[in-house]
């Protein structure tokens, strides 16, 4: 019974880390101009991000949104495994941002 659970827990972590752009299309887009998305942690980014990104952690996305841009600029959103990219992606295409895409982790764009 107990390794049901941990598959079920498994699948629903998977689920939530896929990415649904590549890092060449990521990298094409930031360079056409899409807004670059962090949603990790102050301190993760603080260690390290991309260039020209924005850091808005997840937790904060919601009170934030005035600090994004115009709802039909396309943006790219990134974390540390795609988890809480995922969930960023859904929370802004839920407020009408019309082109949000998820490159999933951080390490996709080396």
């Amino acid at each position: 019974m107990i390794w049901i659970l941990a598959l079920i827990l498994m699948a629903y972590l998977l689920m939530g880390c896929k990415s649904d752009i590549t890092p060449k299309e990521a990298k094409k887009l930031v360079k056409e101009g899409a807004f670059l998305l962090d949603v990790r942690t102050r301190g993760e980014f603080k260690n390290g991000h991309i260039t020209k990104a924005v850091n808005i952690p997840v937790s904060e996305l919601m009170s934030r949104l005035k600090e994004l841009p115009d709802k039909k600029k396309t943006i790219v959103v990134y974390c540390r495994s795609g988890r809480r990219s995922g969930r960023a992606q859904k929370m802004l295409k839920a407020k009408g941002y019309a082109s949000v895409h998820n490159l999933g982790a951080m390490s996709n764009w080396k």
